[in-house]
């Protein structure tokens, strides 16, 4: 396992459209370490793989050390413990809407507020390569949508409603 350099807004890897993965192979499982340690080290919430220069549709998320007193997660969400991978990971359905506060590891120093469904049902692989389908809500969503957004080339900062420096 290794830390990785994050890229930061002005890398043109950011602005690019990932690869689907394919297989898991042990490129793939050494990303996805490397990418957890990277998020914990930075104290991220999520991180995906062009975020640390790699263009594959690879995200982690881990919203379970969020204060659970923050109106934004949600009274009585299903959060998951610990970090979870998504692997090709698509929103099949969202419905809802809430703006709430987004900040990112590649746009250091700022933050903002962002509208994002409230409620996602995603369809991913899991990090041994299953299917998986789940559901989503508020900041737990929010954070999904995020990460997914990076796969797609697109910033927090493309979506502002308004912005804190």
């Amino acid at each position: 396992m290794a830390i990785r350099n994050l890229r930061i807004e002005g890398d043109p890897i950011l602005r690019k459209t990932s690869r689907v993965v394919e297989e898991l192979n042990e490129n793939i499982i050494n990303l996805i370490e490397d990418m957890k340690e990277t998020m914990y080290l930075n104290e991220g919430v999520g991180l995906a793989a062009p975020q640390v220069g790699v263009l594959k549709r690879v995200v982690v998320v881990d919203v379970g050390d969020v204060d659970e007193d923050d109106e934004q997660l949600g009274k009585g969400e299903d959060i998951p413990d610990g970090a979870i991978v998504l692997i090709n990971p698509e929103i099949i359905k969202q419905d809802g809407e809430q703006v709430g506060l987004e900040g990112c590891l590649s746009v250091p120093q700022r933050s903002g507020e962002v509208k994002r469904p409230s409620h996602i049902i995603v369809k991913a692989k899991n990090e041994n390569f299953e299917d998986v389908e789940f559901e989503a809500r508020n900041f737990f969503a929010r954070a999904i949508c995020h990460e997914i957004d990076h796969l797609n080339g697109i910033l927090y900062i493309d979506k502002l409603e308004n912005t804190q420096e």
